[in-house]
């Protein structure tokens, strides 16, 4: 269960808690099932290691002098955005839970959690952490083929890619790719350049988070229905929560992806919100 199936190499996982008793409980639970374990006592030495080495999962505590668990969940996301991030708290509240996996945290445990908690929900952000990793490898290597055509020449075609796929899981859209060199996507007056999390409207490029980016193809994967909230966290970030919930960690992203479409065309409105339902993207994106 701890091996890295892709790479057959042990996952790394980082547990981060000021106290030296609960570190020691949750490293053991982890060793045993065969994950690489480092310990920090607090989250300015837990930047620190991720700066010395990369960690497929980050496990932390909130409650922690000086920079606690959600801010530390912060600068990792700014950072190093695919690491896998777990908090841990024994003060519960809606409103820290709802802000943790607004920031992309993965999971979120309430102490004391048992060892088969802990161990499982590991379990799920490794997966999640390897199928980024086959993702990003994915549109590297699709980048670096486009790449090779264009040193030597070779006129790259771009076709319109029929995104009316089936998704099975978070990646199957990425899977759904053609294996042709192709640069592009077309998505109505969008232009979406996958290696990049980049798009164009217009000539006009637009920088997207990697949030972002996979919202957008989800919705257009699922053109001509309305998507509901908690399918989106569900299939884009990788984890289960309600539709109340789901509503909350979705809405500033699709805010900041309309407000990026609209600050190069004002008429560029190309996601709906269908209240109380969830988000489609509009005819115009998808014709």
């Amino acid at each position: 269960m701890a091996i890295n199936q892709h790479t057959e190499e042990p996952a790394h996982v980082l547990v981060v808690d000021d106290e030296g008793a609960n570190r020691y409980s949750v490293s053991k639970t982890l060793q045993r099932v065969g994950y690489v374990v480092s310990e920090a006592a607090s989250g300015e030495e837990a930047l620190e290691l991720l700066k010395k080495q990369p960690f497929d999962v980050v496990l932390t505590d909130i409650r922690m002098p000086g920079l606690d668990g959600v801010e530390l969940l912060r600068l990792i996301k700014e950072e190093s955005p695919d690491v896998i991030v777990i908090l841990m708290t024994a003060y519960a509240s809606l409103g820290t839970a709802v802000e943790a996996l607004r920031l992309g945290a993965h999971d979120y445990l309430i102490k004391p959690s048992s060892n088969q908690d802990i161990r499982q929900s590991v379990a799920r952000g490794v997966e999640r952490a390897q199928n980024l990793k086959r993702r990003r490898a994915l549109l590297d290597a699709i980048r670096s083929d486009v790449f090779e055509l264009a040193r030597t020449d070779v006129e790259v075609t771009t076709p319109v890619v029929d995104v009316s796929v089936s998704i099975r899981d978070e990646d199957s859209y990425v899977d759904a790719l053609p294996e042709t060199r192709n640069q592009t996507m077309q998505l109505g007056p969008l232009t979406v350049y996958p290696g990049r999390y980049q798009i164009a409207v217009d000539d006009q490029d637009i920088d997207l988070t990697p949030t972002e980016f996979d919202l957008l193809l989800y919705l257009a994967a699922h053109r001509g229905r309305v998507v509901p909230c908690h399918e989106l966290v569900r299939e884009v970030r990788g984890y289960s929560v309600d539709e109340t919930e789901a509503r909350e960690v979705i809405r500033p992203h699709i805010s900041n992806l309309r407000r990026k479409l609209k600050s190069v065309r004002k008429d560029a409105d190309m996601i709906v919100n269908v209240r109380g339902v969830g988000y489609r993207l509009s005819e115009r994106a998808s014709s």
